[in-house]
């Protein structure tokens, strides 16, 4: 299948080399030139313009969009209806707001173009392991993208979750249960640095990967950040960002009267972050660089 590709970051370069990787044919596009030809070195063919990468693409056209959520998705998908025809397909990889999938999925309906949400896990870990792929959407383009989706993740890893925003929804909620597990992990972690006991962390989460009820990829890439870093993390500074994931995860908690205690507070626990330095905010901060490669402050 032929496809374009539009956002080479730290997740779309890496998918493009999957999908060339998988037999699949890529244009891509970045806003970039010279991201665009480092991956073109891979089998991708370079364009150089929204418009060149539509010419590109054979019809219907399907074109991946994996640009930061919000305005710049938005604008992306703004400049791409006049482009695009009936029967083409739209996928918007990114962590977008379910609302607005919503809304954009009946905004390119009205031009006769298909929109499909893909909730898309697996960080800069993506290439080798794969992507978990939480898709939503009418069935028919859907199952056209099943090719372009079964690529990308690893087996058993895709899911056509529903309509229209039901991918993005479960990646939305995917983000607030990773709140929570990361703020656990970083609160216990704390605990046994402050403890009378000289514990090696990176020796511990090793210790509970070997068939702990609590073992899993983060703390596997605790231990990896631990290794890296030594028990203090000096380095890191622990301020934290939040991606707006967990903040409507949290909304839509409130209007479903869900009590969801432990993602809320761990999404405040971020926002006690930016105020002032703590151990368990420098664990995080080193978590999401290991699994997302997400940029670190220094001290």
């Amino acid at each position: 299948m032929k496809i374009g590709f539009i956002g080479l970051g730290k997740m779309g370069g890496n998918m493009v080399k999957r999908l060339l990787r998988g037999g699949h044919e890529v244009a891509i596009w970045n806003r970039s030139r010279e991201k665009t030809d480092e991956i073109a070195k891979d089998g991708a063919t370079p364009t150089y313009s929204v418009k060149d990468l539509v010419a590109a693409l054979p019809s219907p056209r399907k074109v991946w969009v994996m640009v930061p959520s919000g305005d710049a998705t938005e604008a992306m998908i703004d400049e791409l209806i006049p482009l695009l025809g009936k029967g083409d397909t739209v996928i918007d990889g990114g962590n977008s707001n379910f609302h607005d999938t919503i809304r954009r999925h009946e905004k390119l309906a009205g031009h006769g173009i298909h929109f499909i949400d893909a909730g898309t896990s697996g960080g800069v870990w993506g290439l080798e392991n794969g992507y978990c792929m939480m898709v939503g959407g009418d069935a028919a383009p859907v199952k056209e993208m099943e090719p372009i989706f079964l690529t990308l993740a690893p087996k058993d890893g895709y899911m056509h979750c529903g309509a229209t925003g039901a991918g993005h929804y479960v990646k939305m909620v995917h983000n607030g249960i990773e709140y929570g597990l990361m703020q656990a992990y970083a609160e216990g972690f704390e605990i046994l640095a402050k403890s009378r006991y000289q514990v090696d962390l990176a020796k511990v989460s090793d210790l509970w990967m070997q068939g702990s009820v609590v073992r899993s990829w983060l703390l596997e890439l605790a231990g990896r950040a631990f290794r890296a870093e030594g028990n203090e993390l000096k380095s890191i500074k622990g301020w934290v960002a939040d991606s707006g994931e967990g903040r409507w995860t949290v909304q839509e908690a409130i209007d479903l009267d869900v009590p969801a205690p432990l993602i809320t507070l761990s999404l405040l626990t971020r926002f006690r972050s930016r105020q002032e330095d703590s151990y368990s905010a420098k664990v995080l901060a080193a978590l999401r660089n290991q699994f997302g490669g997400h940029a670190v402050k220094p001290e």
